[in-house]
């Protein structure tokens, strides 16, 4: 299977000469078709400040839309905690972050591990939607494949965000089906949270953040409201509010 040139994990060792002699990670993941173009700028300014970054490339994304189709919550979910678990391993403090989906994913981690998850931030994130078509989801994935793309909700012009032209539907299904447990289990989120939402999105609607904010077991949470940019602010206009808002959440829950 091709992999989208820009589609490469990104991968970036610790430097904890720059973060007082503590090896800080982070863990950042892209969303549902797109992939880790979306959300590397993130991840490469974290990494200049000395933590050690990952943001893989979930499977069946950065390759087809047809393949996406034939994965499932379990294998995305499972290709993060794989990456978490050697994170854990080499770092002393682990911080998750997450696109849309990926910020569902990251939730989910957080929820599982409480005692190994530093901190959470969140763009976007999706957790449920108001959409009344979804529940025609389990007939409708066996007729039809794909609906049209939600790929490239960016308001800056000439940004592309490299994700599918098609939303598969198997796999949309099994995004959705695991988001209740997820809600059910955020009173299980205990780390500092950092939820960051832009004012306008096309994508994610507004039945998430409530869910979201409402749930979590989180004391300490810090929303961040992004004026200027649509679903993929990771590469909009509000994009260096992120970077730093950020850096400055991961530095204040992993100091010593």
């Amino acid at each position: 299977m091709t992999i989208h040139p820009l589609a490469a994990p990104l991968s970036v060792p610790a430097r904890p000469e720059l973060t007082g002699g503590r090896r800080v990670g982070v863990l950042l993941s892209h969303g549902f078709t797109g992939q880790p173009a979306s959300i590397k700028p993130w991840g490469e300014h974290l990494a200049a400040l000395g933590y050690g970054v990952e943001v893989p490339r979930l499977p069946g994304h950065g390759t087809t839309w047809r393949e996406l189709n034939t994965l499932r919550w379990d294998d995305w979910y499972g290709e993060l905690t794989r990456v978490f678990d050697g994170l854990c391993l080499d770092h002393d403090a682990v911080v998750v972050g997450g696109l849309s989906m990926g910020g569902a994913l990251v939730l989910r981690l957080a929820a599982d591990h409480p005692d190994r998850v530093a901190g959470v931030m969140v763009v976007n994130p999706a957790v449920a939607t108001a959409r009344k078509d979804v529940k025609l989801l389990p007939l409708l994935k066996h007729l039809v494949p794909s609906f049209p793309g939600i790929a490239n909700d960016i308001k800056k012009p000439g940004v592309e965000e490299h994700g599918y032209t098609r939303t598969p539907l198997k796999a949309i299904h099994s995004m959705m089906q695991a988001w209740p447990g997820i809600v059910a289990d955020l009173p299980r989120v205990t780390a500092p949270l950092l939820y960051l939402r832009s004012t306008v999105d096309h994508v994610v609607d507004g039945r998430s953040e409530p869910l979201v904010l409402g749930n979590v077991g989180s004391t300490d949470v810090t929303r961040i409201e992004l004026p200027d940019s649509y679903h993929v602010a990771t590469l909009d206009n509000d994009a260096p509010r992120i970077f730093e808002e950020s850096a400055a959440f991961v530095a204040r829950v992993t100091a010593p």
